[in-house]
């Protein structure tokens, strides 16, 4: 039987979530093996550069907040999920003045949802007078922060209560290259046209390429809307746009045709 590929995926997700999760898995079995001492354990420090575990929302954001006011070049961050609350937004300006202040650079992908929200366009256009650089695109794998590419950060679990702070240097590389390819992929952050309608047409192409990829590959209704930053009825209002645009009689039909239509056959 001949293999499938979708076309045009430059960086497909799935590979990138399994060939991270297989390092995570590598460096923890060494570490076990290592057996760390009980000073360095009772320190939340690793033995050797590799994984440090961090449970729980006020452990995860006190060690972030702390490896970014001692970044010294460079902070790249994904932030997918689509737009965040205003409050978190206003304490991040702060925390970026600080550091653009500082000399450091800065890097930030955002889900084209975001380019739909008043707040985060606010937000964006503040720190692009900073220095930042933003991006969007229609999907990130997950939350990603590097630090000077030598500290990493990612969630550890499906609702983000423990995270990973990784420091072994070929998941840091590798962490990055993921966030490059994404950047070169993404598209800079506009703020014309202001509003939300006049810019659906030049998004809402890239986030239905998205869903239809996503349906093809079996994920269900709540996973697409994470992935994409979108609730769970706007995805469903996509999804109906995308049936009428086949011709699909129902879900099942849209299958077939999405499958039929989306993948290339590999001789």
């Amino acid at each position: 039987m001949p293999e499938v590929t979708p076309p045009g995926q430059d960086l497909n997700s799935n590979l990138v979530e399994a060939a991270l999760k297989l390092a995570l898995a590598q460096l923890a079995k060494q570490q076990n093996e290592e057996k760390a001492g009980p000073a360095a354990a009772a320190a939340g420090e690793p033995a050797a550069p590799g994984v440090v575990y961090l449970h729980g929302l006020p452990e995860i954001n006190q060690t972030i907040q702390t490896a970014l006011e001692d970044a010294e070049r460079e902070i790249l961050t994904a932030q997918p999920d689509g737009p965040r609350p205003g409050a978190v937004l206003e304490e991040a300006l702060e925390s970026v003045r600080r550091q653009i202040a500082g000399g450091v650079a800065m890097r930030t992908l955002y889900q084209h949802t975001t380019r739909f929200d008043e707040a985060t366009k606010g937000y964006v256009r503040t720190v692009t007078d900073h220095g930042v650089h933003v991006r969007t695109l229609a999907e990130f794998f997950d939350r990603l922060i590097v630090i000077d590419r030598s500290t990493a950060f990612i969630s550890a679990n499906d609702d983000r209560t423990v995270a990973s702070m990784i420091t072994e240097p070929s998941v840091v590389r590798f962490l990055s290259d993921v966030f490059e390819r994404s950047w070169d992929r993404a598209e800079p952050f506009p703020f014309v046209p202001i509003h939300a309608a006049q810019a659906a047409p030049e998004m809402v192409p890239a986030i239905r390429e998205s869903i239809r990829r996503l349906l093809v590959e079996g994920h269900s209704d709540k996973v697409i809307a994470r992935r994409l930053g979108i609730s769970e009825r706007s995805l469903q209002a996509h999804v109906a746009a995308i049936k009428d645009g086949l011709g699909a009689k129902n879900r099942l039909h849209l299958g077939y045709l999405l499958g039929r239509s989306e993948t290339t056959l590999v001789l």
